[in-house]
């Protein structure tokens, strides 16, 4: 009687640590736990530490309430401005709601890595090539609330969407480059000519300063000599004043004219004047040869 009763002790007691086992549950920290008994979900959400639930009856799904990393497939779309690119993201969402992420969806994670690749093919559309490098912060907002919407119905909320990278066409970079290098020259030309102004200025200033002192500009001459001779080489500096030059110059000029003047008299002394004698004397003898027809007599005059 007694080994019966110490058989059926041991039986009873691995019969409870087998449904001890089979019914005992650990739900984590970061994890809540859902259970459906006989296909219907039971009023209350499993929280984190031990917890228990009928074998057979009752069947637990573990919910990861951390926030997911996903990375979303390079997508490949044209731009409003006709631009091929190819973009791809990332996405950060978590789960708000255990209980709506297992019945109002076969796969959350499933339904929002479509759902990111979707939204991303639409905000390309929508998109400039320009706001596509540039302004990556509006079009992440935009990726973030056009996912968050529907999101919310399965239990999952979006925090974050980033454009990792935008895959350019070789011949758009060759473009682009060739774009950033002629905004370069046309900057740097500006910047030479604005140069050259200034620099204009301040040169017409100092001529106007040494105008009125012309001391300043054999000073000015000085300096330079003196810089010149600082340095060690071969060069030989020989000033030469300008006013030097000038006069020189004046002195050429008067020499040029002075001589004009003295040919200019020279050639009329030594073109010879017709004496008046002459010229009388010449015109009576040509009115000796040629008689005028007034003096000769008539033909009945004539013996």
């Amino acid at each position: 009687m007694v080994e019966e009763l110490v058989t059926a002790g041991v039986a009873l007691a691995s019969v409870g640590a087998v449904y001890l086992v089979a019914a005992a549950r650990v739900v984590k920290q970061y994890e809540r736990g859902v259970v459906l008994r006989l296909g219907r979900l039971a009023s209350e959400v499993r929280g984190p530490g031990f917890t228990m639930i009928v074998p057979g009856v009752d069947r637990m799904r573990k919910v990861n309430m951390q926030i997911v990393t996903m990375p979303v497939p390079a997508q490949e779309g044209i731009t409003r401005d006709n631009v091929t690119v190819r973009v791809d993201a990332v996405v950060y969402f978590k789960v708000v709601d255990a209980a709506d992420a297992v019945i109002r969806v076969e796969d959350y994670r499933f339904a929002v890595s479509q759902m990111a690749q979707t939204s991303l093919r639409s905000i390309i559309g929508k998109s400039e090539l320009d706001d596509l490098l540039s302004n990556r912060e509006k079009l992440n907002q935009g990726l973030e609330l056009m996912m968050d919407s529907p999101a919310i119905g399965w239990g999952v909320t979006v925090d974050r969407v980033e454009i990792k990278d935008v895959s350019l066409p070789e011949t758009m970079k060759r473009s682009m480059a060739r774009q950033a290098e002629a905004t370069r020259d046309r900057r740097a030309r500006v910047i030479n000519a604005d140069a050259e102004l200034q620099a204009s200025k301040k040169l017409a200033e100092a001529a106007a300063a040494m105008s009125d002192q012309p001391a300043a500009l054999q000073l000015r001459l000085l300096q330079t000599v003196v810089a010149v001779a600082a340095e060690k080489n071969s060069t030989l500096v020989l000033p030469f004043p300008v006013e030097l030059l000038r006069f020189l110059e004046r002195s050429g000029l008067q020499a040029q004219s002075q001589t004009a003047a003295a040919e200019a008299e020279r050639d009329a002394a030594q073109r010879p004047a017709a004496p008046a004698s002459e010229a009388s004397h010449g015109a009576v003898e040509e009115g000796a040869l040629t008689p005028e027809l007034e003096d000769l007599p008539e033909a009945e005059e004539l013996p």
